[in-house]
């Protein structure tokens, strides 16, 4: 197959690469100006730019210029170096470009409203491909997303079953409510996108994730979430908070540095102590509490061993104690109806 349709085919089936192409050569190469060799994600190659141990050194270029996805250029001096004397060269400079064949990226827009039609036009302008889901059929269709690759206007449910996000996909959550936000994330989560946003305000983010949690959805998952979603750049209409997404997406894409989330901090910082106590601390999800007749206190066992960074609730009678009796310090709390302990990093 030609190369450039070969590349055509890797890009459509989701998959990566790295060209490399011989830019300047000087004196004599075993191979000419303009020669290419594609690598592809699965270390099989296609064409050639010479062979011996500069091929070998640029496929090893080509892996990690897939990782980075920014292209370099590696120059070969053939003349002075003895490590190219393989017999296979005849000495000369060559200069070669290596870039990468990047999947088509794809948004997947949950939701058809007006940050919706706005985030479609900024990502068709920047490039992505656009799907979008919602089912009602008045919002979702072509009149309203002409140039989208897809338009589902049907129930989430039966939608997100015939999806397939990958590695370069990249999921918008804007949908009508809070119960369709959820469950599409519910879904989102588990697929192996590349960027997962949701929008909506640090008390939605924070309640919908309780919910998520309490179904069982490990913590780890949910901090992958851009929740609220976009850039802070003090949106306001459906068209700045369409910028702001689009904004945050083409940030990741390009592996941007440190830059102002709108991601809830408090939502973030809630995640990183549940994966905290999930690592760490593997007796905080199974405490034991007995009871002791004689004294009527509850003793909270098994924390002796790792510090504890979680809020603990416990209730008894009015006619009881509470007493924490480990190898900490004894602390006695007065009758109430039910009591509160917090247990901060607590030595181990």
């Amino acid at each position: 197959m030609d190369i450039f349709e070969e590349i055509v085919e890797l890009r459509r089936a989701g998959r990566r690469g790295a060209l490399a192409t011989i830019v300047n050569a000087r004196g004599s190469i075993p191979s000419f100006e303009s020669a290419k060799m594609l690598v592809r994600d699965d270390g099989t190659i296609n064409g050639t730019i010479g062979g011996g141990c500069v091929e070998a050194e640029v496929w090893q270029a080509a892996r990690q210029v897939m990782e980075e996805e920014k292209p370099r250029t590696l120059t070969f001096n053939l003349n002075h170096d003895p490590k190219y004397d393989t017999g296979l060269v005849c000495g000369g400079t060559l200069e070669i470009y290596l870039e990468p064949i990047l999947p088509v990226q794809t948004v997947y827009l949950f939701g058809a409203g007006h940050v919706s039609i706005n985030v479609y036009r900024a990502a068709r302008m920047t490039g992505f491909e656009v799907v979008v889901v919602d089912d009602r059929e008045n919002y979702a269709n072509r009149e309203r997303f002409p140039e989208a690759k897809d338009v589902y206007a049907e129930d989430f449910e039966h939608t997100l079953s015939q999806l397939a996000p990958n590695h370069s996909s990249y999921l918008v959550i804007v949908t009508r409510g809070h119960r369709d936000d959820m469950r599409v994330l519910r879904w989102a989560v588990e697929t192996p996108a590349k960027y997962i946003g949701m929008i909506g305000s640090q008390r939605k983010v924070i309640a919908i994730y309780k919910q998520l949690e309490k179904e069982g959805i490990a913590a780890d998952k949910l901090a992958r979430v851009y929740a609220p979603v976009g850039l802070d750049i003090g949106a306001i209409t459906p068209e700045e908070i369409a910028i702001a997404i689009v904004a945050e997406m083409i940030a990741i894409r390009r592996g941007a540095g440190s830059l102002n989330h709108k991601r809830s901090v408090k939502a973030s910082e809630i995640l990183d102590r549940k994966k905290s106590i999930s690592r760490n601390n593997p007796s905080a999800s199974r405490l034991t509490l007995r009871a002791n007749p004689r004294r009527s206190s509850l003793a909270i066992r098994n924390l002796t061993r790792h510090p504890v960074r979680r809020d603990i609730f416990l209730s008894c009678s009015a006619d009881k104690r509470i007493a924490m009796t480990s190898r900490f310090p004894a602390r006695t709390f007065s009758p109430v109806s039910s009591a509160r302990v917090y247990l901060r990093g607590l030595p181990a």
